[in-house]
């Protein structure tokens, strides 16, 4: 063997050598999948090393041609994974502060920018107890809002609320935990489970947002306002025997606040 390296000038440890690692690139493809489904925020290196840990051979650089054949080192969308939501039936309170649905509208000025709408029903009398606009409304906003209304209402019993961001997130979730106030998610891409704000949300859309063509945003918050008020004080309700939600709160001051 040692002449013969030494005639084909091959070095002996070059033919001695035997692969240490006889897997193809087929199995490192299906390990690198099967981590990025199962921990889609790791990083390459945080795979190698996982993947070292559990006693396999793999190469760095090798495995790094492989992981950006995957296209794993581009930037990736995350879907957040959201806790199990259970159906509950759409009860209507017996009395105010029982139940305050929370919900999120958004339209656009003349000039293309968005802005928000944060609305705040009581599903006792349909009150609209919060009606904010503004080009951002943060969780942090959210949780001003309800502190307002809680010192001026009264704290409710729940809230309910969709799977948006805003509601959420830790900061809403610390609030009403910190308040004793339980927290009712509906399903995602069930909104007929929070149908008392989606129908406030109807009239809201058709009457204002759908009505007019506005170029600031003083001119939203101006004309809502003016319509906010109208609806609680004037504006009939089939749902509460043709009047209005303060004059059904009035009608029945034993489930008044």
């Amino acid at each position: 063997m040692r002449q013969a390296c030494r005639l084909s000038r091959v070095h002996r440890s070059t033919y001695c050598y035997r692969r240490k690692c006889t897997l193809d690139d087929h199995y490192w493809i299906e390990q690198l999948r099967k981590l990025a489904e199962e921990h889609p925020r790791y990083g390459f290196w945080k795979m190698y090393k996982r993947l070292r840990n559990q006693g396999e051979c793999c190469n760095h650089k090798k495995l790094y041609r492989i992981y950006k054949s995957l296209k794993l080192n581009l930037k990736r969308a995350y879907k957040r994974r959201l806790p199990k939501r259970v159906a509950e039936p759409l009860q209507e309170p017996d009395k105010a502060n029982e139940v305050w649905s929370l919900d999120f509208m958004s339209d656009s000025l003349s000039n293309g920018r968005y802005f928000r709408i944060l609305n705040i029903i009581d599903d006792y009398n349909r009150e609209l107890c919060w009606l904010q606009i503004g080009l951002s409304i943060p969780a942090e906003s959210v949780v001003e809002a309800l502190d307002h209304l809680i010192k001026e209402r009264g704290k409710p019993k729940r809230l309910r609320v969709d799977n948006g961001p805003e509601f959420t997130s830790q900061r809403v979730q610390d609030y009403c935990q910190q308040q004793a106030i339980e927290l009712k998610y509906i399903q995602p891409g069930r909104p007929m489970q929070n149908a008392y704000i989606e129908r406030f949300n109807r009239s809201y859309r058709t009457e204002i947002l759908d009505s007019y063509l506005f170029h600031t945003l003083d001119q939203v918050k101006s004309i809502s306002y003016d319509w906010a008020e109208d609806y609680n004080h004037n504006r009939p309700h089939d749902s509460l025997d043709g009047q209005s939600p303060i004059a059904y709160a009035q009608a029945n001051p034993i489930n008044r606040l």
